[in-house]
């Protein structure tokens, strides 16, 4: 029985130096080491598994031109394509509106991994759920995680996602807290991408705006650092799932 280990695979472009030769400029960095590095970054985006797979070339408008849902979600991708092809030089994110299932998230998602894989980007996506009760859990001394454990990441990315803006109890301490990341980033000058279910002008009577679950200060914060794209259709899991059969 032959228990020796594999010989390890050594890239044929660097020979395992890390960098390559290119005929008449000198070495770069071998592409080995970018696909690796890649690799790392997409790792630490934290894209959730479900959206793993979301990129610009397999999101597709709702309907036909020139229906508004189809117009709408077009413009949204044409946006977010934008977003990443100009960045770093751009300075200002992207606030998706709209009701469930019209793509916001898979856009949001798309956006990190054009980044880190055009462009090397450090990207960090996060639950505006997730990220509040990760900070709570950090007051508490049993959990053995701090604040700054938890908030260092979000400062620090350069660009982040934060997704469902507005769907916790918009209490005073979420509030401010919100407020304390978001001005924090605007003040270092970090892209942020936001993605709500919430209107700034609900069409349904009754219905809660934005300004409503997240305060006057703050909506009037990411009018200052995000262009509003407002996406129209109807929700695309109900119609995946009514075309397999399921009743509601």
């Amino acid at each position: 029985m032959n228990l020796s280990r594999p010989e390890p695979v050594v890239c044929e472009l660097c020979h395992g130096t890390g960098w390559e030769s290119v005929e008449g400029k000198g070495v770069r960095q071998c592409r080995c080491r970018l696909n690796e590095r890649r690799a790392q970054l997409l790792r630490a985006a934290h894209i959730p598994p479900r959206y793993e797979s979301c990129s610009f070339d397999n999101y597709h408008p709702q309907g036909t031109a020139p229906s508004a849902n189809f117009l709408s979600q077009a413009y949204a991708l044409r946006d977010s394509k934008h977003l990443v092809d100009e960045y770093p030089s751009i300075e200002i994110g992207l606030l998706f509106l709209g009701p469930c299932g019209v793509g916001k998230t898979h856009l949001a998602s798309a956006i990190i991994r054009a980044l880190v894989n055009q462009k090397g980007v450090s990207c960090l996506f996060y639950d505006f759920r997730d990220l509040l009760k990760e900070i709570q859990d950090s007051y508490n001394p049993v959990s053995q995680v701090s604040e700054l454990r938890v908030l260092g990441p979000v400062y620090d990315a350069d660009v982040l996602v934060l997704d469902e803006l507005g769907a916790s109890k918009p209490t005073e301490w979420v509030r401010d807290t919100m407020t304390q990341i978001i001005n924090t980033r605007y003040n270092h000058k970090k892209l942020t991408v936001f993605t709500s279910n919430y209107l700034d002008d609900p069409s349904t009577p009754g219905d809660e705006s934005l300004i409503d679950r997240v305060g006057m200060r703050l909506r009037s914060r990411l009018h200052e650092m995000c262009k509003m794209v407002v996406m129209q259709g109807d929700d695309y899991r109900l119609k995946i799932r009514g075309n397999r059969g399921h009743k509601f």
